[in-house]
């Protein structure tokens, strides 16, 4: 993991403190959908404004393509920002330039400023030299706790922390130390679940995580394309016809690595892509020719909880089946349920993000029994594949 500078390691009294965020939350009619990642950032609002630093915040919102917009404005998050942090949040009509500038010189030590949407510039996503020291010219210090938006080298996500001192917020921090904790520095034995549609999208996962685990879990559709490589009819379920040498080149890959695939060895079929379809329980060598693979099913689900009740450590990507559509949630709750009770009794480190994977464990409910859930997309998909993080490379101590 990247040396960073922490909070700690920061003397806020009276500075100017860049902190990027990612406000980028669901919006439903108006309305915050799922307040998760401004909850996550509360803490480091308060201690950055509690030592005596003034706290402006620089996000993103929406996918601006011509300027800014009203429909992609920050200021429905004001309102909304003010009721999380439990203090005044002010707000600026731009992120640079006068509107900001003369914002930031009000600030009292302690105050709390959003900026208006960084994207509305296009120097943001380019990075521009320009907009950087445009940006920095209205900081002392910068702070990131946006993980989820470190995989972009963008002007207030990189740029930024390679003119000011730069520092982790909290839950940066705490991002970092699990996923070290996952893939780094593991307990072992290692286990990974990657589900999902696709092996195309996962390669790089699929052959990063090879390396570093003991046992990779396959769920979702994708699993049917590893079944298909062995020859087992897979019926109309969804699958890549044209990765079925990569599938089989992968399992020789990992078993060289000394690492197990571990796929379905039952499941449930169905001959509708619905919910509450009409199904049942096969073994993977007889599905029908007009049946889909939708889950997996309760033998594989005993033969992946004796896997988890040997292993240390659990990295979570990607559920086992449609686990939208009841009753093809049922292998994924199984799983996550078995997996949240052994992060219970202290015998598994549980660390999961990515996609649809959040939903599902809140589905299951077991969102707060995991030691970590990220709430980063790409971000924790990248690092699990390997990559470095340009915003969390800038935070280099």
């Amino acid at each position: 993991m990247p040396k960073f500078r922490s909070l700690d390691a920061a003397d806020f009294k009276d500075k100017r403190v860049l902190l990027r965020v990612d406000l980028n939350a669901p919006m439903e009619n108006g309305k915050l959908a799922d307040a998760t990642r401004i909850e996550r950032i509360v803490p480091t609002i308060h201690e950055i404004a509690d030592k005596g630093g003034k706290v402006i915040l620089l996000s993103h919102f929406g996918r601006p393509k011509n300027g800014p917009d009203p429909e992609n404005s920050l200021r429905i998050l004001v309102d909304i920002m003010t009721r999380y942090v439990g203090r005044p949040v002010g707000f600026a009509t731009d992120c640079v330039g006068a509107p900001a500038e003369e914002a930031v010189a009000a600030m009292k030590p302690g105050d709390i400023l959003l900026l208006e949407n960084t994207r509305f510039h296009k120097g943001e996503e380019k990075n521009d030299p320009a907009f950087v020291a445009q940006l920095a010219k209205l900081g002392d210090l910068y702070v990131n706790d946006g993980f989820s938006v470190a995989h972009r080298a963008h002007a207030s996500t990189e740029g930024v922390a390679r003119v000011l001192p730069a520092f982790a917020g909290r839950t940066m921090q705490a991002e970092l130390e699990a996923l070290e904790k996952a893939l780094e520095n593991p307990a072992r034995p290692v286990a990974a679940v990657v589900g999902g549609a696709k092996i195309s999208t996962k390669l790089d996962l699929l052959a990063n995580l090879a390396k570093r685990v003991d046992f990779i879990i396959i769920g979702g559709a994708m699993a049917n394309t590893f079944l298909a490589a062995q020859g087992k009819n897979v019926g109309k379920s969804l699958y890549e016809k044209d990765l079925l040498d990569v599938a089989r080149k992968m399992v020789e890959a990992a078993r060289a690595a000394k690492c197990q695939i571990v796929l379905p060895s039952d499941a449930v079929v169905a001959t509708q892509f619905k919910a509450h379809a009409p199904s049942h329980v096969v073994s993977v060598d007889n599905v029908g020719a007009d049946e889909m693979i939708l889950d997996a099913g309760p033998r594989s689900v005993v033969e992946v909880e004796r896997i988890l009740g040997m292993c240390k450590t659990l990295v979570w990507n990607g559920p086992f089946g449609a686990f939208e559509l009841e009753p093809f949630d049922a292998a994924t709750n199984a799983v996550a349920r078995s997996a949240a009770a052994l992060t219970d009794a202290g015998k598994l480190v549980t660390v999961a993000g990515g996609g649809d994977t959040v939903s599902a464990l809140n589905q299951a409910g077991v969102g707060e029994r995991f030691t970590y859930i990220s709430t980063a997309g790409g971000a924790f998909l990248e690092w699990m594949e390997g990559k470095d993080l340009p915003g969390v490379a800038a935070l280099g101590a």
